[in-house]
């Protein structure tokens, strides 16, 4: 018998919600299974535990959280808690802290989901740096309270930071049988850290011969998703740019309650944090309509972290099932089923 240990941060909002039906699959799965025991663990950091305690997780919420296989997270960010405070004193932390340097989005049309975009042959992930970069959290204040405020935001790339994420996309695409990695570049504009960016990618383009190597300006990257997401294989893009690329993505699969997201430290010393790519949503949470997809998508993404295939291929059939038969579909894919009734089309399919 395996023993499984996962730690949930369930966080704000609809958060809670789909961490529940998220833990309802995992416990049906480990029964389906039979040789593995899941232990979890619900730990109550929140913007509700900051108002509390003035804290988003207690001094050493890491140590508490590295006791684990994998990590589940929902959503953070409510009402009366500053966002930059949510995400600088919880989810940064997490990512840097345990390296979870890649930052693995794929944007796939599911059967059944119906894209806003007349070419809908979408099938791709974007792999974005997550370390660095944009939201390094640097920067500095000068001459405060006076007409010649001026406020300086800070990126940093390093040679490490940068060689690691793009050798990762490319080794992700030979593995795989992609022919084709795209980069999000800017170097037209940021003459040090996107000229940079690109001279490592050509550093590390040469390792792989066999793989077509391109780099776009992220403003002619979004234009491309969209025109012609069918010649997308593999993009790789710093913190910012894979940031927006992949609620673009999102989007373009017709809701953004539909992308998993997975926070990796490939080299497995610490664990690896897995998410649906939706915000809390604190005008529906606790109503009962959010999609819980996205999450059940991050627990797929997780169960192959966790070199369970073939589970993480059942709970993607039965999703694909459920979606296909189109019966059961929440508010925002263009039907009135409740999370909970989603989740129970799901456990039913598998």
């Amino acid at each position: 018998m395996r023993t499984i240990q996962l730690n949930l941060i369930p966080g704000d909002g609809i958060g809670v919600d789909v961490v529940r039906e998220g833990t309802r699959v995992l416990e049906r799965l480990a029964e389906i299974d039979g040789g593995i025991q899941l232990k979890m663990k619900t730990l109550p950091w929140s913007c509700e535990y900051y108002l509390q305690h003035g804290v988003m997780m207690p001094a050493d919420g890491l140590k508490i959280l590295e006791d684990c296989d994998a990590i589940l997270l929902g959503a953070v960010g409510f009402p009366g808690v500053p966002d930059s405070v949510s995400a600088q004193d919880l989810l940064f932390p997490i990512r840097r802290g345990f390296d979870q340097y890649v930052n693995m989005r794929p944007i796939k049309l599911l059967p059944g989901l119906v894209s806003p975009l007349v070419n809908d042959k979408i099938d791709f992930v974007v792999i974005r740096e997550n370390s660095e970069g944009e939201y390094c959290s640097r920067g500095r204040i000068e001459n405060d309270h006076t007409p010649e405020k001026t406020v300086v935001q800070e990126a940093v790339f390093t040679q490490k930071g940068c060689e690691r994420i793009f050798r990762y996309a490319y080794e992700y695409a030979k593995k795989h049988g992609k022919t084709k990695v795209l980069s999000a570049t800017k170097s037209n504009a940021l003459k040090y850290s996107m000229v940079f960016w690109d001279e490592v990618q050509e550093q590390v383009a040469k390792d792989f011969p066999d793989i077509e190597s391109r780099k776009m300006h992220i403003d002619a990257l979004c234009g491309y998703f969209i025109m012609h997401p069918d010649q997308i294989e593999v993009v790789v893009a710093s913190n910012l740019f894979g940031d927006i690329l992949t609620d673009l993505g999102s989007a373009m699969l017709g809701s953004i309650g539909i992308s998993p997201s997975g926070n990796i430290n490939p080299e497995g010393k610490y664990p690896s944090m897995f998410e649906p790519i939706h915000g809390s949503a604190p005008d529906i949470a606790g109503k009962g309509i959010a999609n819980p997809l996205g999450t059940l998508w991050a627990i797929e993404m997780m169960l192959r972290q966790l070199e369970l295939p073939q589970l993480a291929d059942l709970l993607m059939k039965a999703m694909c099932a459920v979606l296909e038969a189109g019966q059961v579909r929440t508010p925002d894919i263009g039907g009135r089923s409740t999370t909970s009734e989603m989740t129970d089309a799901i456990l039913q399919a598998m």
